[in-house]
């Protein structure tokens, strides 16, 4: 039995606190975070918040399962007809990437339209989506189509090649990912 990256739902803003639930069950997890600030009147104060909000990714043979919906805070794997939907790995290293790579990310509305490019260089090179503007900048946003979400990252515009149109999918398959840009 091979070990597959499952998506996992939780409570509201229990994201962490499963996380090192999962640290001490010794069950592989990843929790996509980005950086930003949050201000109030007196202070303004940088805080790490998960770029999928209450959704995190575990890595784990399904006969472990059980273990991860006993632990405190988790709600749910995301399935489809009672059986837990793997995320490709492939998905889960873009999102790692862009996660240490140190460039700006954050959250973006899911994207489904829209011109198919490639990074050509930089710590993001090979990485596929579709291109978008915001607010004169250039991002490419990778979507994870199991959960419906999205993540923003800003490029240049001389990193990304167009590729050819590809003819949209009418229904994805639960259990494809995949890797959108957008500028």
């Amino acid at each position: 039995m091979s070990a597959d990256w499952l998506a996992v739902y939780t409570k509201h803003q229990h994201e962490k606190a499963v996380v090192a639930l999962l640290e001490k069950k010794r069950i592989e997890h990843f929790l996509p975070l980005y950086q930003t600030v949050n201000r109030w009147k007196d202070r303004n104060q940088r805080v790490s918040l998960p770029l999928f909000p209450c959704y995190l990714f575990v890595r784990l043979e399904l006969s472990r399962k059980l273990e991860v919906l006993q632990t405190a805070g988790v709600r749910w794997f995301i399935e489809n007809a009672g059986h837990a939907c793997a995320v490709p790995e492939s998905e889960i290293n873009d999102l790692r990437r862009v996660c240490e790579s140190g460039v700006r990310v954050g959250p973006h509305p899911f994207l489904q339209k829209g011109d198919h490019v490639r990074i050509r260089k930089g710590p993001l090179a090979g990485i596929e989506g579709i291109l978008k503007q915001v607010r004169n900048e250039h991002c490419v946003v990778l979507s994870v189509e199991l959960l419906k979400r999205s993540v923003a990252v800003e490029v240049s515009l001389e990193s990304v090649q167009r590729l050819a149109q590809q003819k949209e999918v009418s229904q994805a398959k639960p259990t494809e990912v995949t890797r959108k840009l957008v500028l």
